[in-house]
């Protein structure tokens, strides 16, 4: 098992924003093999659509830390976990800022850059960029097509009726980060056979039916699988990396242990917990990382 955490980045965390370094240094020390951030522009007051299918927002997403910086922190104090994004709302970006944005994080971080796109869920977080809900998954495919065109070593124009561009030069990351996708639909998962370099799907504790839901991953990840193979690739090349968020309630020893069966229940080894609702801040979540660590060694 490869066990990582999140940065600490919403609700009252963003009063340690000066502690972010030190927390990704000793996450690392700790054992921590890979570091996530989020991306949350805002929180409406009355969301047209709920956060996990509530009508409601959570309250430490009234205020959330901006993912570039906290990434470009971590890089600097760190030097061998993967920096992932789980995940940035991939379609609120143009290709060209996106591709500058996660280039530089690439370049203080060679090889360690994991960038996890989704299609978020928010109306108003797409308004507040000015752009409509609909659509999104067109223009997310559009992004990935840009990212693809602005990283090759041969500059081309961008042809999509989203983002137009004639040839040009942006800095091109060596190696280039791997991109994952979070995906549920149908259409989702075979996005990420077709084309992506992993996926990020989401585990939740506490649970009373962990093997229901290790099997509902194993059938999302069979049509990935089936995807990759009808496109051509070999499905052991697009990656899994799990989420497991965690609500208030259960302590160390519980989220170890719902860690582990459904690590060993899907075999998905690369893993991360987001203490957001049981051990915000610094102190309470590197201490929790060190008991994580041991627990599941």
């Amino acid at each position: 098992m490869r066990l990582g955490t999140t940065l600490p980045q919403f609700g009252d965390a963003a009063d340690e924003v000066g502690r972010i370094g030190e927390f990704a240094t000793r996450a690392e020390e700790a054992g921590a093999a890979s570091l996530w951030v989020g991306d949350r522009l805002l929180a409406a007051v009355d969301p047209q659509v709920g956060y996990g299918g509530t009508d409601t927002i959570p309250v430490e997403f009234r205020r959330a830390l901006d993912p570039f910086a906290l990434l470009a922190v971590a890089a600097t104090t760190t030097s061998h976990a993967t920096l992932g994004t789980s995940v940035l709302v991939g379609p609120l970006y143009p290709p060209a800022v996106l591709a500058r944005s996660l280039a530089t994080i690439a370049a203080l971080a060679p090889g360690r850059l994991l960038a996890g796109l989704g299609i978020g869920w928010s109306p108003e977080e797409y308004a507040g960029a000015g752009l409509g809900f609909d659509a999104r998954g067109a223009r997310l495919d559009e992004l990935l097509d840009g990212l693809d065109t602005l990283w090759s070593t041969t500059p081309a124009p961008l042809t999509g009726s989203r983002f137009p561009l004639p040839a040009v030069h942006v800095e091109t990351p060596e190696p280039r980060p791997s991109v994952y996708l979070s995906a549920w639909s149908e259409a989702a998962l075979r996005r990420v056979g077709r084309r992506a370099d992993g996926w990020l799907p989401v585990g939740r504790l506490p649970s009373d039916d962990l093997d229901g839901q290790a099997r509902a991953l194993l059938r999302f990840r069979a049509n990935i699988d089936a995807a990759a193979t009808e496109a051509g690739r070999d499905p052991a090349d697009v990656g899994t990396a799990l989420r497991v968020n965690v609500a208030a309630g259960p302590g160390a020893a519980e989220i170890a242990d719902g860690v582990r069966r459904l690590v060993d229940a899907t075999g998905f080894t690369d893993v991360f917990v987001d203490p957001m609702y049981v051990a915000p801040g610094v102190d309470a979540g590197l201490d929790l990382l060190a008991e994580l660590v041991r627990r599941t060694a």
